[in-house]
């Protein structure tokens, strides 16, 4: 005869002293729990266990944060980390170079042990001088002359971000657009003209010139999804077509009689009407506008879109996994070709920036780099877009300070380049960069495993037992 397992009924009031209740293991977990997460592991012992029980797994997991370690461990070996670890080592690495090929600093090397404050000084002038010429300069008479550096920063950084957005969004798609060039253009073209050829109320005419430089980068980033979603011509080759295109086609439209200056010979345009300007925001002696809160509201509008809306839902699917988005029911020639109109709509809307807000005017060279820094800052900026967001703003104080570091210490601005150009490097090894700091999740996530590995034995030993 079966013993008999199932507790008897107890009267009411009755209080059972005999066997005092078990006390719980580390961890917050009775015994009666692990021996049923033992039981529910095996199938009732109809199968061997496995070698890390999901029960486990999950306390795990509920300690750990995520199964690799701490959660300082985590904000340390994690993306943003290795993009500001980036930086700074392309910073470093920018003042070494400068600091070698700079022949006051070997001169103060000279006397180092008499004056090592020379040497260090020299290191580092150039930075100082990068960061009065792009934040906060305190040589200033006043403090309009102070604040300026800032000013030009913002100013900077506004077509950056809105071109860098452009990009980002692309990428989530799994789409490599680096045709931000040739849309900034396109958006730049649309909306100059929009500008000087219609005479409009104040209010309603800015409001015309930013809509007709959407359309402008929409209409050009729409080819190219357009094309990659019917005949799958590949988004690289095509974009760097558009780019030359656009180019060459707004250099030609410069020379006639619709977009050419009335009475002079240089290829520009006429001069944008006042009532299709963006505001300024602090006064006539700073160069910073109202598109820079264009650029702010933009950035909103794709963190909205890819985070709260079906539509960026289905960008980040497409992106991920295409034909697995395709089989969920998601019209993926649909989405190549929305993500890449919004994206051109995007670089767009640097363009109008450019023409609206800091040259108010139309010239061949209106989209400058802009469009291929976009891609750095978007890379940066990880794809997301208060990332972007924020690579933009350096990126921004790098080409607004060298222009203060070069003229200050005759640093090449050159350099600035060099710096950019180093991030991208370090931006797309993060392995490197995390050796460099010691930072190798692989290594915690092998200590934790040996320690999973211990945890599971116990619980195993306790059931057994």
């Amino acid at each position: 005869m079966s013993e008999k397992t199932t507790p008897e009924p107890q009267a009411p009031g009755h209080h059972d002293t005999a066997e005092p209740a078990e006390a719980p293991v580390p961890g917050g977990t009775t015994p009666e729990a692990v021996a049923s997460d033992v039981l529910l592991d095996t199938a009732g012992g109809q199968m061997p266990p496995s070698a890390v029980p999901a029960a486990t797994q999950r306390r795990s997991r509920d300690r750990d944060g995520d199964g690799g370690g701490s959660v300082l461990h985590q904000i340390f070996t994690g993306n943003a980390m290795v993009s500001v670890l980036s930086v700074l080592l392309a910073i470093v690495l920018g003042g070494i170079l400068m600091a070698v090929t700079n022949p006051k600093v070997a001169a103060a090397a000279g006397y180092f042990f008499a004056q090592p404050g020379d040497l260090l000084t020299e290191v580092i002038r150039p930075y100082t001088a990068l960061v009065q010429g792009s934040l906060f300069n305190w040589a200033g008479a006043d403090l309009g002359a102070q604040l300026y550096p800032i000013t030009e920063t913002l100013t900077v950084a506004t077509p950056l971000i809105c071109a860098g957005l452009g990009v980002a969004l692309a990428f989530r798609a799994g789409l490599f657009n680096i045709g931000a060039q040739g849309q900034i253009v396109f958006g730049a073209l649309f909306g100059a003209y929009a500008g000087f050829a219609w005479h409009l109320p104040i209010g309603l005419h800015l409001l015309v010139v930013i809509v007709a430089g959407l359309v402008g980068g929409a209409v050009w980033g729409g080819v190219v999804g357009l094309l990659k979603a019917r005949t799958g011509a590949h988004e690289v080759i095509v974009t760097i077509m558009l780019n030359y295109i656009a180019n060459f086609l707004l250099l030609f439209l410069l020379t006639t009689p619709a977009f050419q200056r009335k009475g002079s010979t240089n290829p520009i345009s006429p001069f944008l009407d006042s009532t299709a300007l963006f505001p300024e925001l602090l006064g006539p002696q700073f160069r910073l506008h109202a598109g820079f809160l264009a650029a702010i509201v933009a950035t909103v509008f794709v963190w909205w879109l890819l985070n709260r809306s079906t539509i960026g839902f289905e960008f980040r699917a497409v992106g991920a996994n295409p034909n697995a988005a395709r089989t969920a029911g998601i019209n993926v020639a649909r989405s190549t070709i929305l993500v890449m109109a919004i994206a051109g709509a995007l670089a767009g809307l640097a363009g109008v920036a450019q023409v609206s807000g800091t040259e108010k005017y139309l010239s061949g060279g209106v989209a400058a780099s802009i469009g291929f820094d976009a891609i750095t800052v978007a890379l940066l900026g990880r794809s997301t877009p208060w990332g972007t967001f924020f690579a933009g703003l350096l990126f921004g104080a790098f080409r607004a300070g060298g222009v203060a570091m070069q003229a200050q210490t005759q640093t090449p601005i050159d350099i600035v380049l060099v710096i950019q150009s180093l991030i991208v490097l370090f931006i797309a090894a993060p392995p490197l960069v995390r050796a460099i700091f010691g930072l190798n999740p692989r290594k915690k996530k092998t200590t934790t495993s040996g320690t999973a590995g211990s945890r599971t034995g116990g619980v195993k030993s306790g059931a057994a037992a």
